[in-house]
């Protein structure tokens, strides 16, 4: 191995450029050489086109900062088995003889794991940095936490929001089919109630619960002011199984149904609700806040951060991951270990898993949720006893980032 190249692939997220610095910088203390192949695996497959690449040598090296979300070398959302070209394993393999490439890295989720197991498969040898917001990989992926962190600081700014208006706020994540984004962010941010795929939303419980918390805070305000934070993955059910989400969205390259509208859906469900509550009417009397015709029912307002969740700066942890998995993923190609996805780096152990196995999607513990169903937090559902098993550790915990 001597010449690698470095793809980021699938959505931007924080740590990814903590990934290349990170090969990039191994790469070179081992006396090997790190390019950019830019644009994710439509520069791929376009990379016999390239008249060359750009080097990360330890000038080009210094430019990249490794905090800033986003990469450095760009993305494409690009499925390389879908691609109407009955040569195009063959043409990726022209362009990387080209530029004599003996060995990719590439960081992106699930749908990017799957591209490298086919690569794989074609004889192109590939080692997969771990990289989706999502968190729904078998392992750690880069992004999460930077993400995580972004949704809570947003769930908690918008609380003044709330409060100020007396509002019902529903605030809808990326996710897809796995709440591991909006179950995290959610907590941290203090929501009344989080609202993820893995769990059928029965919404007059959601409702019930709302409206005795939401009116129990206005009427014990000395100026009559309480808001109520409903976090909200996007691939959400209701209790017959039916996905929420609108239709007109259509679907993206990998064949995804493109999923917006889950927010919206739970606003409209609960208004609805409001206005068929005669105590509702009561409560908007009790507390001075009735207006006929005007004012009549709480407000519920939908809120979609988008792509702020994923961009900005990263997180200490994803800057520390990003690198130990850049770095890792060097040595692994170094070992000719590859069409594997980096799994954590336990002192100066590099833990690893086959491609196909680290893009199983995981799914959030229902187990953990009854903890904080415990604690009152709303799933939508009846609350669920936690059965609490204790035991003592026999050994150290392993790091597990």
């Amino acid at each position: 191995m001597k010449n690698i190249g470095i793809i980021t692939s699938g959505g931007d997220c924080g740590g990814l450029n903590a990934v290349i610095k990170g090969a990039a910088q191994m790469a070179h203390k081992r006396g090997m050489h790190a390019y950019v192949i830019p644009n994710g695996y439509a520069g791929l497959y376009n990379l016999i086109e390239f008249d060359n690449l750009v080097e990360l040598n330890p000038e080009r090296i210094d430019l990249v900062q490794a905090n800033p979300a986003g990469s450095e070398a760009g993305h494409s959302r690009v499925k390389i088995k879908n691609i109407d070209d009955a040569k195009k394993y063959e043409r990726i393999k022209a362009g990387l003889k080209k530029f004599e490439i003996d060995g990719l890295i590439i960081s992106g989720g699930d749908d990017t794991g799957s591209v490298i197991v086919d690569l794989t498969a074609n004889g192109i040898k590939c080692v997969h940095a771990p990289k989706t917001m999502d968190l729904d990989l078998q392992t750690y992926s880069v992004g999460a936490d930077s993400t995580i962190n972004r949704i809570a600081a947003f769930g908690q700014d918008l609380k003044t929001t709330g409060r100020t208006h007396n509002r019902i706020i529903v605030l809808e994540v990326f996710g897809r089919y796995a709440g591991h984004t909006a179950f995290r962010g959610g907590v941290a941010a203090d929501a009344d109630a989080i609202l993820i795929p893995e769990i059928p939303i029965d919404f007059d419980l959601l409702y019930e619960h709302t409206k005795k918390r939401f009116t129990r805070r206005i009427e014990q305000s000395d100026v009559k002011a309480g808001t109520y934070l409903i976090m909200v993955a996007e691939g959400i059910k209701d209790k017959t199984g039916q996905e929420l989400y609108d239709e007109s969205a259509g679907i993206d390259t990998f064949g995804h149904k493109k999923l917006a509208g889950a927010g919206k859906y739970v606003c409209q469900e609960l208004s609805k609700r409001f206005k068929k509550d005669p105590a509702v009417v009561e409560f908007m009397k009790k507390t001075k806040m009735y207006v006929p015709g005007l004012y009549e029912i709480p407000e519920v307002r939908e809120v979609r951060p988008g792509h702020l969740v994923r961009c900005g700066n990263s997180s200490a942890y994803d800057v520390n991951f990003g690198k130990e998995a850049g770095a890792c993923a060097i040595l692994l190609l170094e070992k000719g270990i590859t069409g594997v996805t980096f799994v954590r780096l336990n002192g100066n152990t590099i833990h690893y898993l086959p491609s196909q196995e680290a893009i199983k999607q995981r799914h959030v513990d229902l187990e953990q949720v009854t903890i904080f169903e415990s604690i009152g937090i709303c799933f939508g559902r009846k609350a669920i006893s936690p059965a609490i098993k204790f035991e003592a550790e026999k050994t150290p915990i392993e790091r597990y980032l």
